[in-house]
């Protein structure tokens, strides 16, 4: 006969073996994001606030806007936080995603090299600095990733009527990386290179390079925020993973976006509202 305070252990051991497998379940999502808000260092600056709030873990998988959505149109993530508006508004159309939310913008900006080699150093209109970069033939680095900010690129080229991939591997050089390996690159080749604003502010590696073009209205960059869609990807953590999406767009979260800084600059300026 077990003696009772054995007993009390056995079952114990019984309940805790039957309990382990919600006990031992992490309240977590995965969010697929870009590479700007990680680089930019925002997600240091939110998720730690988050997490003490809800006690729910975000584990970001930060890559270009374009295999991002990849990436989640294939499952593997529970919300899709990215910058490239056209592409998103398609993932909600073809099923892939819920709802899009805006949550934040900020601008792109094209930086070059001192010696200014295309003369658009101060420039506002940026289809006129993409046209006398073209003219001058002078080195431009481009992401050549499929991301929000290559997207951007090719569409402010095309909008300037210049098909730059025609001069691919002469002045025009396409990377093939993330953002803070192309700026490196771009540096190096003394070229000049599109960015969103938040990566050059907490790029490290500068040089002589500066901001050559900006405040023209077609370098808006605008984030947007999407629910992977359970009825198409069943894994989905829909709950948890809508309930981070409401935050972002509350009072409290556009807050903790508008209060992060880097430098002593704002990098992301909220804007939420349903679109």
């Amino acid at each position: 006969m077990l003696r009772p305070s054995v007993l009390a252990f056995t079952f114990l051991a019984a309940g805790l073996a039957f309990a382990s497998p919600a006990a031992a379940e992490e309240k977590f999502i995965i969010v697929q994001s870009t590479t700007s808000t990680q680089n930019a260092g925002l997600y240091d600056h939110l998720l730690p606030i988050y997490h003490e709030k809800t006690g729910v873990e975000v584990r970001v998988v930060a890559v270009g806007t374009g295999q991002a959505i990849k990436n989640a149109q294939n499952c593997d993530g529970d919300v899709l936080f990215v910058h490239a508006k056209p592409a998103e508004e398609k993932f909600v159309a073809e099923g892939y995603g819920v709802t899009r939310a805006d949550v934040m913008y900020n601008d792109f900006v094209i930086v070059g090299p001192a010696a200014d080699p295309a003369g658009v150093a101060g420039s506002k209109d940026v289809s006129g600095a993409l046209e006398r970069i073209k003219q001058a033939e002078a080195p431009f680095a481009s992401r050549g990733d499929d991301s929000g900010t290559h997207k951007a690129e090719l569409a402010l080229w095309q909008a300037s009527g210049i098909d730059p991939t025609a001069d691919s591997g002469g002045w025009y050089r396409e990377t093939g990386s993330g953002m803070g390996a192309t700026l490196n690159s771009a540096v190096g080749m003394g070229a000049y290179a599109l960015t969103d604003r938040a990566s050059w502010i907490a790029f490290g590696n500068k040089g002589s390079f500066g901001i050559a073009v900006e405040g023209d209205q077609r370098l808006f960059n605008q984030y947007g925020v999407i629910l992977v869609s359970p009825e198409n990807c069943p894994n989905v953590k829909a709950e948890l993973g809508q309930q981070f999406i409401d935050w972002l767009l509350s009072d409290a979260g556009q807050s903790a976006i508008a209060d992060f800084k880097q430098h002593g600059q704002q990098l992301f300026f909220p804007n939420a509202k349903t679109s």
